[in-house]
């Protein structure tokens, strides 16, 4: 693999008011992927030379405040229907009608909602870890539990504090995926930028509180790996009683919640497979 395919460079995109940082490399059917907390773009380093080896462009940006996207100072900046405007808002400036759109994480949770707001721009859409908005909070007690962190990060300053004392051992231990905390240090040690990814769980608490979303109508994938800290299995499974086009599942055995890092051939077998 060459080296611009292997470290793409990126240019800016202006999106939604922002300056957006994008990945776009590649011919051909375009595929979307959208990172999580606390990633950028950089999360699927080892899935854009894949996908541009088969024949895909890929379009990988930094959300809002990731990454060298440009940061909006409030929080309610960071609300779904901005993130959400944020995505149609691109494809509208990259040009593009349709994409296949790839998820994880807080990816995911804009990808649903764009899916469902806006069938018409997603082709067929893979999430990854996350499911459903409805199965997710209907996870039950479990997914509660799991996602205790939610509740902490609404305390402004001290959730920054607590991750970041004893030199981020905290942060190390939160995660427990030493193999990226150089990443995730050298991008969160920027001023503000912590504070920038914990808005989006302070300024979408409600998601959290059982309700009845519209259910999808373009076919999905569900990506589960079963070594997942944050998030069920159930709540990925639930997922397919929402999805009127049809809902394929994918488990990913022995690999963590950042499984497109932890187990990316499988992963790669897996999307390929999925995108065609």
């Amino acid at each position: 693999m060459n080296d611009r395919v292997t470290h793409p460079p990126s240019r800016t995109v202006q999106v939604n008011g922002l300056a957006m940082n994008v990945i776009d490399v590649g011919q051909g059917e375009p595929v979307l992927l959208l990172h999580g907390f606390p990633d950028t773009h950089a999360v699927w380093r080892e899935q854009i030379p894949a996908l541009v080896d088969a024949g895909y462009r890929v379009i990988a940006p930094d959300t809002r405040g990731c990454g060298l996207s440009q940061m909006p100072p409030k929080t309610a900046d960071y609300h779904l229907d901005h993130l959400v405007a944020d995505v149609i808002a691109l494809l509208d400036a990259l040009g593009l009608d349709r994409v296949r759109l790839v998820a994880h994480d807080w990816g995911a949770v804009i990808g649903w909602q764009v899916a469902i707001r806006h069938p018409q721009r997603v082709e067929r859409y893979v999430a990854l870890s996350v499911g459903h908005p409805t199965a997710y909070a209907r996870g039950g007690l479990m997914q509660k539990l799991k996602g205790w962190y939610v509740l902490m990060f609404q305390l402004r300053g001290f959730a920054e504090w607590w991750l970041t004392r004893r030199d981020w051992a905290l942060f190390r231990w939160f995660t427990g995926f030493p193999d990226e905390m150089p990443q995730w240090r050298a991008v969160l040690s920027r001023p503000g930028r912590l504070t920038a990814g914990i808005r989006y769980y302070r300024a979408n608490l409600g998601l959290v509180v059982p309700r009845r979303l519209p259910p999808v109508q373009v076919p999905v994938i569900g990506f589960y790996s079963d070594g997942d800290r944050f998030l069920t299995e159930g709540q990925m499974i639930d997922s397919a009683r929402y999805c009127e086009a049809g809902f394929r599942y994918r488990r990913i055995a022995g690999a963590n919640h950042w499984m497109q890092l932890d187990a990316p051939q499988r992963v790669n077998a897996h999307l390929l497979d999925a995108l065609r």
